[in-house]
C-alpha cells in the first residue's frame, strides 16, 4: 500500500458561504422570521429616512447671507453659514479668530502625534502637551503678552469653549479621580474617610448645582478685592464633579485586578508606589477604557449646563443666535447643527476608545 505523506494545498472556500450574497443570507435572511424582521425594517427605514434626507439635502438651501434666501421647503442651511464663525469662536475679536485657529492646529497636530503608533518621541510629544501647549493656548487665547492684544474670557464662546472646558475637565479629572480612588482603598482611616466623603459629596450633588454654586456663592467667601475668572470657577466645578465619577470607574478597575499581582510585586521587595505605577495601575486602566471614555463622553456633553452662568457654549451660543429677531424660526436647523457636532466628536472619542481596546487586548 502506497501511504501519500505530502500536504494537500489548502482549497477555497465554496463561493455560497463567501462574499455580500452569503453574509446578507446568513445574518438578515436565514429563516422565515429573520426575513420577515429584516423587511420590516429596511420599510421602517425608508419611511424615516426618505423625507429626511428630502429636508436636509434634496430641498434644503444652502447658500445665502439672509433668510431671505430660504425660499424651498426644506431644510435653511443659511442660517448656519451666515453664523458659523460665531458658532465657532463665540463673540471672539473676528481679526483676532487666527490665534483660536493656531491653537487648534497645534492641538490637533499632537493628539494625531501620540493616536498614531509609528511615530517616534511620544513620551516627549505628551510631556509638551500636558505641560507646554496649555501654556502656549492661553498665551495666543486670552493675550496681553508679546504684543497680542487681550481678549476676556467673557467673550470666548462657541465651540472654542465647549472643548476648553471639555478639554481641561479630562485633563484634569483623569488624574484626581486616579488619586482619590486610591485613597479610597487605603488602610489609612482618615485618608480613606476623606477620599470617600469628597467622592459622594460631589456624587450627589447635580452639576447644573455645583455650577450655580460656583459662579454664585464662591465669591461671597473670597476677599474683599479678590474676583476668580468665571471659566475659572466652571472649570473647577467641572473638574471636581467629573472626578468623583472618575474615582469610581478607577475603583472599579482595581478591585478587578487579583491580589495576587500587587502580593507578588511587593515579594519582589517593590513599594507601594512601584507596585500601583508599574503593575497594578496599567492592567487596571487597560481594562477600564470603556469606562473612562464613557465618562469623557458625559463630560463633554455636560459642557452645556455652563449656560446657566452665563458662558456661551456651542449650545448657547446658537440658542443666542436664534433669538435674533431676523431668524425666528430656524430652531430645527441650529439644534440639528449643534446635535451633529456634539455627535462628532462623541462618536469619534468612541471608535478611538474601541481601537485602544483592541490593540492592548493582549491577555490577562
Amino acid at each position: 500500500m502506497i501511504h501519500n505523506r505530502e500536504m494537500l494545498p489548502s482549497q477555497p472556500a465554496p463561493r455560497r458561504s463567501i462574499g455580500p450574497f452569503a453574509w446578507l443570507k446568513a445574518n438578515l435572511f436565514s429563516g422565515p422570521v429573520n426575513t420577515l424582521v429584516t423587511l420590516a425594517g429596511l420599510y421602517l427605514l425608508y419611511w424615516l429616512l426618505t423625507p429626511t434626507i428630502q429636508w436636509a439635502f434634496i430641498e434644503a438651501d444652502w447658500q445665502g447671507a439672509s433668510p431671505d434666501d430660504c425660499t424651498s421647503a426644506g431644510a435653511c442651511w443659511v442660517f448656519v453659514n451666515a453664523r458659523l464663525d460665531q458658532f465657532i469662536y463665540g463673540l471672539y475679536p473676528s481679526e483676532e479668530t487666527w490665534r483660536i485657529n493656531i491653537v487648534f492646529a497645534l492641538f490637533t497636530a499632537l493628539i494625531a502625534w501620540l493616536a498614531i503608533p509609528r511615530l517616534p518621541y511620544k513620551r516627549w510629544i505628551a510631556i509638551i502637551t500636558l505641560f507646554v501647549f496649555p501654556v502656549i493656548a492661553y498665551v495666543l487665547m486670552h493675550g496681553g503678552y508679546f504684543g497680542l492684544p487681550r481678549v476676556s474670557t467673557q467673550r470666548w464662546g462657541g465651540l472654542t469653549l465647549t472643548l476648553v472646558l471639555a478639554v481641561v475637565g479630562m485633563v484634569a479629572a483623569l488624574p484626581i479621580g486616579v488619586i482619590l480612588a486610591l485613597g479610597r482603598r487605603s488602610t489609612m482611616p482618615i485618608i480613606r474617610s476623606v477620599c470617600v466623603i469628597f467622592i459622594e459629596f460631589w456624587r450627589g450633588a447635580p452639576l447644573i448645582t455645583i455650577l450655580f454654586m460656583a459662579s454664585v456663592m464662591l465669591p461671597l467667601f473670597m476677599p474683599t478685592g479678590v474676583d476668580i475668572d468665571r471659566l475659572i470657577r466652571a472649570l473647577v466645578g467641572i473638574t471636581l464633579f467629573q472626578s468623583a465619577y472618575m474615582a469610581e470607574v478607577v475603583r472599579g478597575g482595581l478591585q478587578a485586578i487579583p491580589n495576587g499581582q500587587d502580593e507578588a510585586a511587593a515579594a519582589l521587595g517593590m513599594s507601594y508606589w512601584k507596585r500601583m505605577g508599574l503593575i497594578v495601575l496599567p492592567q487596571a486602566l487597560k481594562m477600564m477604557i470603556p469606562g473612562i471614555v464613557n465618562t469623557f463622553i458625559s463630560l463633554f456633553k455636560d459642557t452645556t449646563l455652563v449656560m446657566i452662568i452665563g458662558l456661551f457654549d456651542l449650545l448657547g451660543i446658537v440658542q443666542a443666535a436664534l433669538s435674533d429677531s431676523r431668524w425666528l424660526g430656524f430652531d430645527v436647523e441650529g439644534y440639528v447643527f449643534t446635535a451633529f457636532v456634539f455627535w462628532i466628536f462623541c462618536f469619534s472619542m468612541s471608535r478611538y476608545s474601541q481601537y485602544l481596546e483592541r490593540r492592548l487586548h493582549t491577555g490577562h
